[in-house]
């Protein structure tokens, strides 16, 4: 708006003295005035394509470190095809032997026998379709908060930094990188965007009717804590995906569950674009605890 203001005053200023006879002076200084404003509006142009351009490279960069430290979660029984069954996704925090994702994904019973079914974690080939499945532990468990703590016997992965601030606000924008449909489209991680459209109080449920016991009980009487409603769409297989800031890489929060109409079939045919991520500060908490 300045510069087309700018714009008119020339223009105006050389033609409109002269409105009843143009003279070739008062054209050329009209063109003259035309020119500039081409040339103001094109570094304009210049300076807006090049910060876009800057901010994809920076948003590259981040989603590339993420990746590193990304793995599918899961469980491993060699009798069994396939051997490794994806449950959802996780991701290294701390000291990097440590593996963060939801409690529900983790909430099933293991097989027991001759052929014991353990916890397992998929590494992803940045180079090639091969991956690595690694067996894992559970080290810690927040039912209230939908979070859980797994630990590598062996080696580290590249740990994602947890933000040190409650900065989230309605209107912000981020990403979370996952396995959506993890178990059809493979270890493939992806990234998708997400708008916060509402920091919403929630109350979550024990994943399964036998863990209804008298403290989650007394949970459920205490009431709800906020978390992140995501104008974004999650899949079966995005849980425990890290919610991250596109510009630092920083995780914001943990993405636990998606909006679903009707049957929880519709969650593929009918996506309701609506998911949730509770806040990273319970999951600084229980890594904490740890310590």
């Amino acid at each position: 708006m300045v510069h087309h203001a700018f714009c008119a005053g020339r223009c105006d200023g050389a033609c409109l003295s002269n409105m009843e006879r143009p003279t070739a002076a008062s054209w050329f200084r009209a063109r003259r005035a035309f020119l500039y404003c081409l040339n103001v509006l094109g570094g304009v142009a210049v300076l807006l394509t090049g910060s876009t351009t800057a901010a994809q490279v920076q948003k590259r960069v981040a989603i590339e470190q993420i990746k590193a430290g990304i793995v599918g979660v899961g469980t491993f029984q060699r009798t069994r095809t396939p051997q490794f069954r994806f449950l959802g996704t996780g991701f290294a925090v701390d000291d990097g032997r440590s593996i963060a994702t939801n409690a529900h994904v983790i909430a099933q019973l293991l097989g027991t026998g001759s052929d014991p079914e353990v916890l397992a974690i998929l590494l992803p080939s940045a180079e090639s379709q091969q991956t690595t499945i690694v067996e894992v532990t559970r080290s810690a468990v927040d039912d209230e908060h939908d979070l859980a703590l797994l630990k590598l016997k062996t080696g580290r992965l590249p740990a994602l930094a947890l933000c040190a601030d409650d900065v989230v606000k309605d209107g912000d924008e981020f990403l979370f990188t996952g396995f959506p449909i993890g178990a059809v489209l493979g270890p493939f991680a992806a990234t998708h965007r997400a708008m916060v459209a509402s920091v919403t109080p929630i109350v979550i449920p024990s994943p399964t009717s036998e863990r209804l016991e008298s403290s989650v009980v007394r949970r459920l009487q205490r009431g709800s804590f906020p978390v992140y409603q995501l104008d974004g769409t999650a899949y079966p297989g995005s849980s425990g995906s890290p919610l991250y800031d596109g510009a630092t890489g920083e995780v914001v929060g943990v993405v636990n569950m998606v909006f679903v109409k009707g049957l929880k079939e519709n969650a593929l045919t009918q996506p309701s674009g609506i998911s949730y991520a509770i806040p990273v500060r319970h999951l600084r908490e229980l890594v904490t605890r740890l310590r």
